[in-house]
């Protein structure tokens, strides 16, 4: 059964095991593997010289430095996914219109679908899993799950992560600045009226917490 001490607990698990510094450089056309990337340079060179070699990146992962090997035309959303083992922030429209890849880049939201890896290098990201693993931001999930601000739930970790870049900006939003925070989050379920409602009540949550 999740309960969400659990879930903080595997999200915590996940960011503890993203890999810091890269030990393996495996080919991804003839799968060997090089202990080094300019070995694996030297290889593309010599054995694929029509193809595109991967590269490295260096990014910081909800409070971790990683390292990953990429090919230059992936997206953040799918190097969090299969380099990082991050599955929070969601593949679905693939085009930026839904928000359910979002993610905070150095405090500001962005579509991961629509942002090219390469891109991110030296940059502070944080993903619905670092929220889950902070408890500073249960209040926020506890009033998401106490208004019932999901159906399927695919849509609501890049609700919860829209939600808490705008409380970071924002400790005392309105309603309407809740609503305007979250219009480029599309739920297909139609839950809608619940987010501003959770969010206000979260921020008055963490406000209490704060002065006590």
């Amino acid at each position: 059964m999740y309960t969400q001490e659990s879930t903080q607990a595997t999200a915590a698990t996940l960011i503890q095991a993203m890999p810091s510094v890269l030990d393996a450089f495996p080919c991804p056309i003839c799968g060997r593997v090089f202990s080094s990337h300019p070995l694996l340079l030297r290889h593309y060179a010599s054995e694929h010289p029509s193809a595109i070699a991967p590269v490295t990146v260096t990014l910081t992962l909800n409070g971790r430095q990683c390292e990953a090997l990429i090919e230059p035309h992936w997206t953040l959303q799918r190097t969090l996914q299969y380099r990082f083992g991050l599955t929070g922030t969601k593949h679905m429209c693939d085009k930026g219109a839904c928000g359910s890849c979002t993610v905070i880049m150095d405090e500001r939201a962005v579509l991961a679908c629509t942002t090219l890896t390469i891109e991110c290098e030296g940059k502070s990201i944080q993903t619905i899993e670092g929220i889950a693993a902070d408890p500073k931001w249960k209040p926020l999930v506890d009033a998401y799950c106490r208004w019932d601000a999901m159906q399927c739930g695919y849509c609501t970790p890049g609700f919860l992560v829209s939600a808490k870049a705008l409380l970071d900006k924002n400790p005392n939003p309105t309603e309407q600045e809740c609503r305007e925070a979250l219009a480029g989050n599309i739920c297909i379920c139609g839950t809608y009226p619940r987010h501003a409602t959770a969010i206000l009540e979260a921020a008055l949550q963490m406000a209490k917490g704060e002065q006590q």
